[in-house]
């Protein structure tokens, strides 16, 4: 199964963000978000409501769109009535529209990308790029973000291949390699760092990023090696390949006399850039000081 199937991914449109499902080859995406982004509605849920009601439900006609569960706001997931992109095009044609025709080409393009992407993998790679270097990333946190999503999707194929299934057991196997390579629950460290729903390898700089994918690395290599098969035997796995990143780890922070576990966020990195321009401009105002006096 593909990573992004049963996961909700946000697309962007104007700074607007619409939730949209893999199944299949296919992206299907949130009616009501599509009908906020159109018409700006502060109640986009009730906007729709009448749209079905006037376009499908008056004149009995079989409806377009299907139910998938999408994560909301609260972190939760919830039946969504969602639609692809040939059936999102009926749609927004029932609603009258200014953005109407830039959204359907952005539709379009943003549907389109799955099918490019199966026929060319280092396509997903690159808009991948494209998002981080949008929101600040360097290029060397990308490269390594990247390289560690990679070492992950190894790891979860070997685990679904030797019966382990389910994302609470996902959770539980990553969590007991995180707890023995960084010496913390993956709950300690987004404490650590101050997050709240955010994504914890999204805000790790680039040594918790090496030492995380050490340790799923290793633990793909010892779950392999020794045919691990169940949760059970994964899970010893998975305490090992920690504990290899672990020591490496310690012994690390020995040498660099600080811990590799940070309490710096991505949250905080414009904030730094500010700090950081304007200590330049003070200093730039003190030369000019000086140079006058």
């Amino acid at each position: 199964m593909d990573r992004k199937e049963n996961e909700t991914h946000i697309a962007i449109f104007n700074g607007k963000g619409v939730r949209k499902k893999l199944v299949g080859d296919r992206w299907f995406f949130s009616v009501v978000d599509v009908v906020g982004v159109l018409t700006d509605s502060p109640t986009p849920r009730q906007y729709w409501g009448k749209v079905k009601d006037r376009e499908f439900g008056q004149l009995q006609l079989s409806p377009i769109w299907v139910q998938l569960k999408l994560k909301s706001g609260d972190g939760k997931e919830y039946e969504t009535d969602c639609a692809d992109t040939e059936s999102m095009f009926r749609i927004i044609q029932s609603i009258p529209s200014k953005k109407a025709e830039p959204f359907k080409l952005w539709l379009a393009r943003v549907g389109y990308e799955r099918v490019q992407e199966i026929e060319n993998p280092e396509l997903a790679q690159e808009r991948m790029k494209e998002i981080y270097e949008k929101k600040g990333y360097s290029k060397s946190w990308i490269d390594k973000r990247l390289r560690g999503i990679a070492v992950r999707q190894d790891l979860t194929d070997e685990w679904k291949e030797r019966g382990v299934g389910g994302n609470r057991d996902f959770a539980i196997l990553t969590d007991e390699i995180a707890k023995a390579t960084f010496g913390v629950s993956i709950g300690e460290h987004r404490e650590i760092k101050s997050l709240g729903k955010e994504n914890l390898r999204d805000h790790m700089d680039e040594l918790e990023l090496i030492f995380g994918m050490l340790g799923e690395k290793v633990t793909t290599e010892i779950t392999v090696n020794k045919n691990s098969e169940g949760f059970g035997e994964c899970v010893v796995a998975a305490r090992q390949g920690g504990e290899v990143a672990g020591n490496a780890r310690k012994e690390a922070e020995e040498k660099i006399g600080r811990s590799v576990v940070s309490e710096d966020n991505f949250l905080a990195v414009p904030e730094k850039k500010k700090k950081i321009k304007e200590g330049k401009k003070k200093k730039k105002k003190l030369m000019v000081v000086v140079e006058n006096g």
